[in-house]
């Protein structure tokens, strides 16, 4: 019998990972770079994103510019150049860049070559963040892409942004599949009696809709809740409600990824708190540095995963791991020419799971769309 159980055995054969090379273009849409004041000091910033360097400065009229960093000239990096009027000036030779990536003066020359031209790239500014915008078919954004104005920022009512950055060793793809993957609550966050899971797809959003009980940020008595929105491939914002001591606290998350090439990106994390009346300033600053802490310790946790994790196209999925094809169906589209997008893309779509919530689920909206 026992030779028999191992012959059987060996006939299994192991699952096989399938993995299609890395993308070679990288996703259309918003990306965020930072806060905007980091760029306000009129001097250029270098950074490495979309397999490139591009430098952002702003100009005497105030406006922030984004260029390819590499002149064209002979090759030195026009981040560490400085800024004249509205153009930025190569440290190298003095070849100086308009907002609109053309050569304008070269001190030495009375003629400009007609090819000296680098790329510039669409920024946005919104909500004390600065975003710029990729297409490989270098068609600029269109409105109803625009990142949401959110109507807390910069009131009494909320704090500031509390902003931070990591390098992950990853490709950006397995950082997005957080958003339909209903079983890593558990293990990896402790919220492992998650009540309600749904996702909305729907053109260049998707949001995901949770209720369930997490000590640290919802309590033990208390729900959390939170609904948080890709818009686009690169930047989630989520209204979460938890509790902190206790108190009832309300906050807005930033999830941002910024490519630096296929196989890195640059992870953003920001916290906004909203402050509770019935305390004083100083005890308002210390529930925000708490729950803010809280936070960014919860969203760490996910770290160590994305650091060793490899690339899996045909994940061995089982009930109740959540929509996670589905998810991946959306998010390709970043990845192709607009018009080979299929139009199925743009209706709405809705998986919805409950797992035993005894009250009204929360309204199935993307967050900060009205």
């Amino acid at each position: 019998m026992a030779s028999a159980l191992r012959a059987s055995n060996a006939n299994k054969s192991p699952y096989q990972i399938e993995a299609a090379p890395l993308p070679d273009r990288y996703a259309r849409g918003w990306h965020c770079l930072g806060l905007s004041c980091g760029f306000d000091d009129g001097k250029p910033h270098s950074l490495n994103a979309f397999g490139t360097r591009i430098v952002v400065f702003k100009g005497a009229d105030q406006r922030l510019r984004a260029l390819s960093a590499w002149c064209p000239h002979m090759g030195a990096d026009l981040g560490i150049g400085h800024v004249e009027g509205n153009r930025v000036v190569c440290r190298f030779h003095g070849w100086a860049f308009g907002g609109e990536g053309a050569c304008e003066h070269i001190p030495y020359s009375k003629t400009i070559p007609p090819k000296a031209r680098v790329r510039s790239w669409p920024l946005q500014q919104r909500n004390g963040l600065l975003f710029i915008w990729n297409d490989e078919q270098g068609q600029l954004p269109p409105p109803e892409q625009d990142m949401p104005q959110l109507a807390e920022y910069g009131t009494p009512d909320w704090s500031d942004w509390s902003l931070s950055h990591w390098v992950i060793n990853n490709n950006c793809r397995e950082l997005v599949d957080n958003l339909a993957d209903l079983a890593h609550f558990g293990p990896v966050h402790g919220s492992s009696n998650v009540k309600y899971f749904a996702n909305i797809f729907e053109g260049h959003r998707a949001t995901q809709v949770m209720v369930g009980i997490n000590e640290r940020l919802g309590g033990t008595r208390n729900h959390l809740t939170t609904v948080a929105t890709y818009f686009g491939p690169a930047c989630l914002i989520c209204r979460m409600s938890g509790e902190a001591d206790g108190m009832p606290v309300e906050s807005i998350l930033l999830v941002t990824n910024l490519p630096i090439d296929q196989s890195h990106f640059q992870l953003g994390f920001g916290v906004m708190v909203k402050r509770i009346p019935a305390l004083s300033e100083a005890q308002n600053q210390a529930m925000i540095k708490h729950y803010v802490d809280l936070s960014i310790q919860a969203f760490t946790e996910d770290v160590a995963v994305w650091h060793n994790k490899v690339r899996v196209d045909n994940p061995l999925l089982c009930a109740g791991d959540g929509p996670i094809r589905q998810l991946r169906d959306w998010y390709a589209q970043f990845y192709k020419d607009v018009e080979a997008v299929p139009a199925q893309l743009g209706q709405r779509r809705v998986v919805e799971i409950n797992l035993g919530l005894n009250t009204p689920a929360p309204a199935l909206r993307h967050a900060f769309s009205g």
